[in-house]
């Protein structure tokens, strides 16, 4: 991987045409090298390739020049040295976190957070002898007061999934490093369209891009960014070793994503905005919250640190798990799907799945209650949005 070559140009530009070489047939797409290994002209390159004294690939596991015009796009789009894709958004999450952690050292994470994040830093890392402080993520003084002499770690997502909390990123990232920790940051909510992560101070930045970066529900993969120390020294060894790979015809699929990705998140984010307004004062809902809406609790710390909204909606439906199950079940138009950022608008009822293994009290600690629906705004047309929404309603 090299650093971006074309940081001069706009960010629509560097969407559509960062990282690409083509090769002696002149393509306009980028080539897709659907390898599983590469030939070497004799033994002496073989040897200088796996002891990184020549550039080259030698086994797709480790990379592939698809992979590679993904991982700079990336990388460019994010304002990071290096990019490392994997197979998918939580294989990212755990390398990033494994990567940087061994026995004896103890990670600090937000309570709100995605299940399976909140597994692997409850669940995995214990396992493995590192221990977890789960804290309110808006608090900065449970982050000060959760630091231990062996903290190596902070994870936090901003906007939280679902139920959209906000996090001072460079408030947390100026604690992790007067402790001596890094910060990893779950930027899939905001997308890199809308808030930067590092430039805020945070060490590491991840994202499912099976979400809004393919954006058409067609394929898994994630992507880990860092400087080239994080990447190179905390990261690509465990890559390589246990294989969470980004398989190249993925890699592929998404830089198509990529290069519609602003034209998407941007309509997506208006519309969203749109029905946030419309809709925020309906009598069937104890509570909407938009990140884009001037009465979201955390409405200052988003004017500093984003610069724009979210595609995303969290909607607390009356009458509990009952009344989300009617209002659900009564959409005609909008889907009912646990995946989000897609191009179709879609719901999910996170107590009943993507939070269903926790209990209530803990789901209650998270901001999670029974008649929350989290709903990812699409591409159709905003007034059939909002009718199915309205209709939808009048049913609870």
């Amino acid at each position: 991987m090299t650093k971006p070559r074309c940081p001069d140009y706009r960010l629509e530009t560097r969407l559509v045409h960062e990282g690409q070489e083509r090769t002696p047939f002149g393509e306009t797409s980028e080539a897709l090298f659907l390898t599983q290994g590469f030939i070497y002209e004799n033994a002496e390159t073989a040897e200088r390739r796996f002891l990184n004294e020549e550039t080259g690939y030698s086994y797709t596991r480790y990379t592939n020049p698809t992979t590679t015009v993904f991982e700079e796009r990336m990388a460019s789009l994010e304002g990071a040295e290096m990019a490392a894709a994997t197979a998918t958004g939580m294989a990212a999450v755990t390398a990033a976190m494994m990567g940087q952690v061994q026995a004896g050292d103890h990670v600090v994470a937000a309570r709100a957070l995605f299940g399976s994040c909140r597994w692997i830093v409850e669940d995995l890392l214990p396992r493995f002898g590192v221990g977890c402080t789960l804290v309110d993520g808006r608090d900065l003084d449970q982050w000060r007061e959760a630091v231990r002499p062996e903290t190596k770690a902070f994870l936090l997502e901003t906007p939280s999934n679902p139920s959209l909390e906000i996090i001072d990123i460079e408030g947390v990232a100026e604690i992790a490093h007067t402790a001596g920790a890094t910060l990893t940051v779950d930027n899939v909510f905001a997308t890199p369209l809308w808030q930067k992560p590092l430039a805020l101070g945070a060490d590491c930045v991840v994202y499912s891009a099976t979400k809004h970066i393919d954006g058409q529900g067609r394929c898994l993969g994630g992507v880990i960014l860092g400087s080239a120390d994080f990447i190179e020294n905390k990261v690509q060894q465990f890559l390589r070793m246990t294989g969470p790979t980004l398989s190249p015809f993925n890699a592929w699929v998404l830089l198509k994503g990529l290069e519609t990705l602003s034209l998407r998140v941007e309509r997506q984010t208006a519309t969203a905005g749109f029905l946030a307004d419309a809709l925020h004062d309906h009598p069937k809902l104890r509570r909407l919250t938009f990140p884009g809406r001037p009465d979201h609790p955390q409405a200052d710390l988003i004017r500093r640190q984003m610069s724009g909204g979210s595609t995303m909606l969290a909607l607390e439906v009356e009458g509990g798990k009952d009344g989300a199950f009617r209002f659900m079940n009564a959409l005609r138009l909008i889907r009912i799907s646990n995946n989000l950022g897609d191009a179709k608008s879609l719901v999910t009822h996170p107590m009943t799945t993507t939070h269903q293994r926790f209990a209530p009290e803990i789901r209650a600690d998270m901001g999670i209650p029974d008649g929350l629906v989290r709903f990812s705004t699409g591409l159709e047309h905003r007034e059939d949005l909002l009718e199915d929404l309205t209709q939808a309603l009048e049913r609870v």
